[in-house]
């Protein structure tokens, strides 16, 4: 039995697997409660590049949403540097609001496009 969690996560991945008909590698994100975790993934399964608050030297004044703006235009400059300008954004089973969107969001201000 899947839960509601998982649930939500097999129906977004398979809707963005079954319309990627163009194949474009898709970015996967992860969140925890401390850090956000991005990476671009090929569509044979293969981690292309990733990029996560890990990087980072920690800082406790910014916010979760200003860590995930840095992560996402350091993850789109990682990707822009492969070769890689069109991909397709799997948020998950995450709800796009928050540290999600501020990473998308960055994202595309950084030159990828989704």
């Amino acid at each position: 039995m899947l839960t509601k969690y998982e649930r939500r996560k097999f129906r977004v991945r398979n809707k963005i697997i079954k319309n990627n008909k163009t194949n474009r590698p898709r970015i996967v994100v992860s969140r925890s409660n401390k850090n956000i975790y991005a990476q671009l993934i090929d569509v044979s399964g293969k981690v292309i590049s990733s990029f996560s608050t890990l990087n980072f030297e920690e800082n406790k004044k910014i916010s979760g949403v200003e860590k995930a703006k840095l992560v996402g235009a350091e993850f789109a400059k990682n990707c822009l540097k492969t070769g890689v300008k069109e991909v397709v954004f799997d948020k998950g089973s995450y709800i796009y609001s928050g540290r999600v969107k501020a990473l998308a969001e960055a994202c595309r201000e950084a030159g990828l496009q989704f």
